[in-house]
Protein backbone atom coordinates (compact mmCIF):
# COMPACT_ATOMS: atom_id res chain seq x y z
CA UNK A 1 0.00 0.00 0.00
CA UNK A 2 1.19 3.52 -0.68
CA UNK A 3 1.35 6.37 1.37
CA UNK A 4 -1.03 9.19 1.38
CA UNK A 5 0.39 12.63 1.74
CA UNK A 6 -1.26 16.37 2.14
CA UNK A 7 0.13 18.61 -0.70
CA UNK A 8 0.84 21.83 1.35
CA UNK A 9 4.19 22.58 0.03
CA UNK A 10 4.37 24.51 -3.65
CA UNK A 11 6.28 22.00 -4.60
CA UNK A 12 4.04 19.10 -3.27
CA UNK A 13 1.18 20.90 -5.04
CA UNK A 14 3.12 20.77 -8.46
CA UNK A 15 4.15 17.30 -8.47
CA UNK A 16 0.22 16.71 -8.58
CA UNK A 17 -0.47 19.21 -11.58
CA UNK A 18 -0.47 15.68 -14.29
CA UNK A 19 -2.51 14.10 -12.19
CA UNK A 20 -5.46 17.27 -11.49
CA UNK A 21 -5.35 18.29 -15.43
CA UNK A 22 -5.83 14.91 -16.64
CA UNK A 23 -9.10 16.04 -14.47
CA UNK A 24 -9.10 19.37 -15.13
CA UNK A 25 -7.62 19.95 -18.50
CA UNK A 26 -9.18 23.91 -18.50
CA UNK A 27 -6.70 24.65 -15.76
CA UNK A 28 -3.57 26.87 -16.53
CA UNK A 29 -0.31 25.29 -15.33
CA UNK A 30 1.03 28.71 -14.47
CA UNK A 31 -1.90 29.91 -12.41
CA UNK A 32 -2.44 26.41 -10.76
CA UNK A 33 -0.34 26.31 -7.64
CA UNK A 34 -1.40 29.65 -6.76
CA UNK A 35 -5.20 29.33 -7.21
CA UNK A 36 -4.43 25.31 -4.97
CA UNK A 37 -3.05 27.98 -2.43
CA UNK A 38 -6.13 30.26 -2.58
CA UNK A 39 -8.54 27.34 -2.21
CA UNK A 40 -6.50 26.17 0.78
CA UNK A 41 -6.91 29.15 2.06
CA UNK A 42 -11.29 28.46 1.92
CA UNK A 43 -10.45 25.04 3.48
CA UNK A 44 -9.69 22.90 0.29
CA UNK A 45 -7.54 19.69 1.17
CA UNK A 46 -5.09 17.81 -1.81
CA UNK A 47 -4.32 14.54 -0.92
CA UNK A 48 -1.91 12.61 -3.17
CA UNK A 49 -0.68 9.19 -3.73
CA UNK A 50 2.35 8.39 -5.45
CA UNK A 51 3.25 4.65 -7.05
CA UNK A 52 5.57 2.69 -5.13
CA UNK A 53 8.11 1.64 -8.26
CA UNK A 54 8.57 5.02 -10.04
CA UNK A 55 7.45 7.61 -7.45
CA UNK A 56 5.55 9.50 -9.26
CA UNK A 57 1.75 10.78 -8.00
CA UNK A 58 0.12 8.79 -9.52
CA UNK A 59 -3.49 10.03 -8.06
CA UNK A 60 -5.02 13.09 -6.09
CA UNK A 61 -8.22 13.69 -4.16
CA UNK A 62 -9.18 17.59 -3.17
CA UNK A 63 -12.17 17.82 -0.79
CA UNK A 64 -13.40 20.32 1.63
CA UNK A 65 -15.43 20.06 4.82
CA UNK A 66 -18.67 21.87 4.63
CA UNK A 67 -22.10 22.45 7.00
CA UNK A 68 -24.94 22.10 5.19
CA UNK A 69 -28.87 22.15 5.78
CA UNK A 70 -29.63 19.43 3.52
CA UNK A 71 -26.77 16.85 4.48
CA UNK A 72 -25.09 18.73 7.87
CA UNK A 73 -21.71 18.07 8.46
CA UNK A 74 -19.92 16.18 5.33
CA UNK A 75 -17.01 16.16 3.25
CA UNK A 76 -17.61 17.17 -0.33
CA UNK A 77 -14.81 15.70 -2.72
CA UNK A 78 -14.13 18.15 -5.73
CA UNK A 79 -11.79 15.94 -7.74
CA UNK A 80 -10.81 12.60 -7.58
CA UNK A 81 -8.04 11.59 -10.41
CA UNK A 82 -5.69 8.82 -11.51
CA UNK A 83 -3.40 8.97 -13.96
CA UNK A 84 -4.33 6.59 -17.10
CA UNK A 85 -1.29 5.07 -16.73
CA UNK A 86 -2.34 4.01 -12.96
CA UNK A 87 -5.70 3.06 -13.26
CA UNK A 88 -7.01 -0.10 -12.20
CA UNK A 89 -4.23 -0.42 -9.30
CA UNK A 90 -6.64 0.67 -6.29
CA UNK A 91 -4.91 4.20 -6.24
CA UNK A 92 -8.52 5.95 -6.29
CA UNK A 93 -10.25 3.37 -4.12
CA UNK A 94 -7.07 4.17 -1.20
CA UNK A 95 -7.68 7.69 -1.43
CA UNK A 96 -12.01 7.58 -0.97
CA UNK A 97 -11.07 4.76 2.25
CA UNK A 98 -8.96 7.45 3.31
CA UNK A 99 -11.39 10.26 3.13
CA UNK A 100 -13.65 8.08 4.19
CA UNK A 101 -11.85 6.96 7.61
CA UNK A 102 -11.16 11.15 7.90
CA UNK A 103 -14.96 11.46 7.55
CA UNK A 104 -15.85 8.84 10.45
CA UNK A 105 -13.15 10.41 12.59
CA UNK A 106 -14.04 14.15 12.39
CA UNK A 107 -17.85 13.03 12.71
CA UNK A 108 -19.18 14.02 9.69
CA UNK A 109 -22.32 12.60 8.69
CA UNK A 110 -21.57 11.34 5.26
CA UNK A 111 -19.31 11.88 2.10
CA UNK A 112 -20.63 13.56 -1.10
CA UNK A 113 -19.27 14.07 -4.61
CA UNK A 114 -20.66 15.20 -8.29
CA UNK A 115 -19.53 12.98 -11.17
CA UNK A 116 -19.81 13.97 -14.97
CA UNK A 117 -22.56 11.49 -16.03
CA UNK A 118 -19.75 10.14 -18.79
CA UNK A 119 -17.20 8.69 -16.26
CA UNK A 120 -18.42 5.02 -16.25
CA UNK A 121 -15.30 3.71 -14.98
CA UNK A 122 -15.64 5.89 -11.67
CA UNK A 123 -18.78 5.56 -10.91
CA UNK A 124 -18.63 1.84 -10.98
CA UNK A 125 -15.86 2.58 -8.47
CA UNK A 126 -18.19 5.00 -5.89
CA UNK A 127 -21.18 2.08 -6.36
CA UNK A 128 -18.44 -0.43 -5.62
CA UNK A 129 -17.55 1.82 -2.45
CA UNK A 130 -21.08 2.29 -1.55
CA UNK A 131 -22.08 5.43 -2.64
CA UNK A 132 -25.82 5.60 -4.09
CA UNK A 133 -26.79 8.15 -6.95
CA UNK A 134 -28.67 10.77 -5.07
CA UNK A 135 -29.27 13.87 -6.95
CA UNK A 136 -28.62 15.58 -10.41
CA UNK A 137 -26.10 18.56 -10.22
CA UNK A 138 -27.28 21.32 -12.25
CA UNK A 139 -24.88 24.79 -13.35
CA UNK A 140 -25.60 27.75 -15.10
CA UNK A 141 -22.37 29.17 -16.53
CA UNK A 142 -22.61 33.08 -16.16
Amino acid sequence: MSTIRFAQSEKEIEQCWEAVYCLRPHLQQEQYVQQVKEMQQEGYQLLYITDQETGRVAAIAGFRNMYMLAGGKIIYIDDLSTLPEYRGKGYGGQLLDYIHQLARKTGKAAVHLDSGYVRNDAHRLYLNKGYKLAAYHFSLIL
